[in-house]
């Protein structure tokens, strides 16, 4: 092992101490410190192969950040796409169907609208901006503006 690979890995290491990365992510980052690109394949590699970092476990953290966050599931694989994580991967932890999204859309329209429905086209469409604009799906806007001022259902 040379002096390189043990400055690369130290220094993939601490990156990793702070926080999660995708794979890809970490390489990006180490080329950009000045280690050259077949040191950082093979601290990468290796560190992956010692799980140390992993797409799928940086992917369900950043997934679980920016539920907690209130954005929707196409803005979350949008920006798991912009770090490096593959498509089905990304699809894996992000289950666009999953009734969650819209329980979540539901809150995020609440919280910024109030519960009564919105009234008119303008209002209707400035609620559905908004929604698209923290990634939830046509569908889920479609619904949750079609619900709105509505009980909430039970299970």
């Amino acid at each position: 092992m040379d002096e390189s690979y043990g400055r690369a890995r130290t220094t993939a290491l601490r990156m990793l101490a702070r926080r999660e990365h995708a794979c890809a992510e970490l390489a990006r980052k180490l080329l950009g410190k000045g280690y050259c690109a077949a040191t950082v394949e093979g601290v990468v590699a290796a560190l992956a192969a010692e799980r140390l970092v992993s797409d799928e476990r940086f992917a369900e953290a950043l997934v679980r950040s920016r539920t907690e966050r209130g954005y929707g599931p196409a803005r979350i694989l949008h920006e798991l796409k912009e770090r490096g994580v593959a498509r089905d991967c990304a699809e894996t932890v992000v289950d666009t169907r999953a009734r969650q999204w819209l329980e979540r859309a539901e809150g995020a329209r609440r919280k910024r609208f109030g519960d009564a429905a919105p009234e008119g086209f303008r209002e209707r469409a400035r609620q559905a901006r908004f929604l698209e604009g923290r990634g939830f799906t046509g569908e889920h806007v479609r619904r949750v503006l079609d619900r709105a001022g509505q009980a909430p259902e039970q299970d």
